[in-house]
């Protein structure tokens, strides 16, 4: 049976929500900052970029968010790929989180954060794995057998069960 006939997963939803508006203020962010700025070189807590609405962004913020659209929305077709996107982009972001609430200006002397990227940082990695770690529909395949007999495979732990036609 094919992805589309069955459904959106959590994680399809994510990636096709998540990515498009990551593009969407990827690209908007542009009009707020264009600059390439580093901290290289300089006082690390120098880098700074203009507000976008409540959320400080330079050129290098505003490409991660069009890559990271752009990665979840092509990954958003099946099943598998969109968790397998949901569960990736939540594990980068988490170091993300990381890495901008110990520093608190700036996220490897490229992108520059505030409080307010935090704050959005973690709910984006806690809802992309949590649409990753909900969508478990690939492992619940359903086959048939030799005989013609329909298999659902249920959670690894359990063994498959005979559906009847």
């Amino acid at each position: 049976m094919d992805d589309r006939n069955r459904g959106r997963s959590a994680a399809q939803w994510f990636c096709l929500i998540v990515g498009a508006t990551l593009v969407l203020v990827g690209l908007l962010g542009f009009l707020a900052e264009a600059k390439f700025d580093t901290s290289a070189g300089g006082d690390p807590g120098a880098l700074d970029g203009e507000n976008f609405i409540l959320f400080e962004v330079n050129g290098w913020h505003n490409i991660v968010h069009v890559a990271s659209g752009l990665f979840l929305l092509a990954l958003a077709g099946k099943h598998r790929t969109a968790r397998t996107a949901a569960l990736a982009f939540g594990a980068i972001y988490a170091v993300v989180t990381v890495i901008g609430l110990i520093d608190g200006h700036d996220v490897l002397g490229l992108i520059p954060v505030n409080p307010a990227d935090n704050v959005l940082h973690i709910l984006l990695t806690v809802a992309a794995l949590a649409a990753g770690l909900v969508s478990d529909r690939d492992r619940r395949e359903v086959r048939s057998g030799a005989d013609g007999r329909r298999f659902e495979r249920g959670s690894r732990a359990e063994s498959p069960t005979l559906q009847r036609r």
